[in-house]
């Protein structure tokens, strides 16, 4: 665990050798895994978050007045603990009311608690973006996200770069369909400090009320803050919204022939490991002590 000081991206913070997020860019990442699904369901009233120890997507999650309770399962308290420290802009999503936090797993959180019904929108925030070797996306987890959710309740996945082929996400849409029985999309968004640039995500919803993920009905007004976010948006808006459905033609091609093939694709334009090694995005940096 390190946290260090970035010229070109202020405060850094490294976990396992991996980075999770920057002061600099967090806000694309942060308020786009919320708000895509949050803005794609009328009047979203119970929400869950499995991982986002950092706070970030509590913080953006606040801004919704129709939302009564939130619900985050982290594993680590400590690292709430560091982010609180260091990211204290960040971490104000913790100071929101409508918070519980659960130091647990997240799948002992749905199995233990035998939720039915309960959510709204459930969004996974458990990995970094570059290991998926991971059990959140085995059948057996998504379908507790399934019974968890109402009917048309959305679910939203981290779901890797566009640009890496170490994630089946063709397979992975066609399990979800398969569970989810609603509307399945892939979205991504920039995050200029991760490998590749970007990260990608999977949108669900259940059977139920139609969800059309690419059209924002809760809109949000970008030029307020709410809740406990001290400033307004900085990166998401509706045109953003519908504009990250859309892929560019080698993502879409592979994505499309997984579909069809129903078969592991190494391809896009490269291939990773579930061991690819922390990219640092400034030479310039003082370490700061934890």
């Amino acid at each position: 665990m390190m946290v260090f000081q970035s010229s070109a991206y202020g405060k850094v913070f490294v976990l396992d050798g991996a980075l999770q997020l920057t002061e600099k860019d967090e806000c694309s990442y942060q308020e786009m895994m919320t708000h895509l699904p949050l803005c794609s369901i009328p009047n979203p009233n119970k929400v869950l978050l499995i991982g986002g120890g950092d706070g970030g997507i509590l913080r953006e999650i606040s801004r919704h007045s129709s939302v009564k309770q939130i619900d985050i399962c982290e594993i680590d308290s400590m690292l709430v603990d560091v982010y609180k420290r260091f990211f204290p802009d960040i971490a104000v999503g913790y100071d929101d009311p409508r918070v519980s936090l659960h130091v647990t797993d997240g799948i002992a959180f749905l199995q233990c608690n035998n939720a039915v019904g309960n959510y709204d929108a459930i969004i996974v925030d458990a990995f970094d973006p570059i290991r998926h070797d991971h059990e959140l996306f085995e059948t057996s987890f998504l379908e507790l996200v399934a019974k968890a959710l109402i009917p048309g309740g959305v679910l939203c996945i981290q779901a890797e770069s566009i640009w890496f082929g170490s994630l089946d996400i063709g397979m992975l849409v066609t399990k979800c369909r398969e569970i989810f029985r609603g509307s399945v999309e892939y979205a991504w968004t920039i995050v200029p400090a991760y490998p590749s640039g970007v990260i990608g995500f999977l949108l669900c919803s259940t059977e139920g009320p139609p969800v059309n993920f690419k059209i924002p009905i809760n809109a949000i007004d970008t030029n307020e803050s709410y809740g406990v976010a001290k400033t307004p948006l900085k990166f998401y808006n509706s045109e953003v919204h519908s504009a990250s459905f859309c892929l560019p033609s080698f993502a879409k091609k592979m994505i499309d022939s997984q579909l069809i093939n129903g078969r592991t694709m190494n391809g896009g334009v490269g291939t990773t490991t579930t061991t690819m090694p922390f990219r640092s995005v400034h030479s310039d940096h003082q370490v700061l002590d934890l």
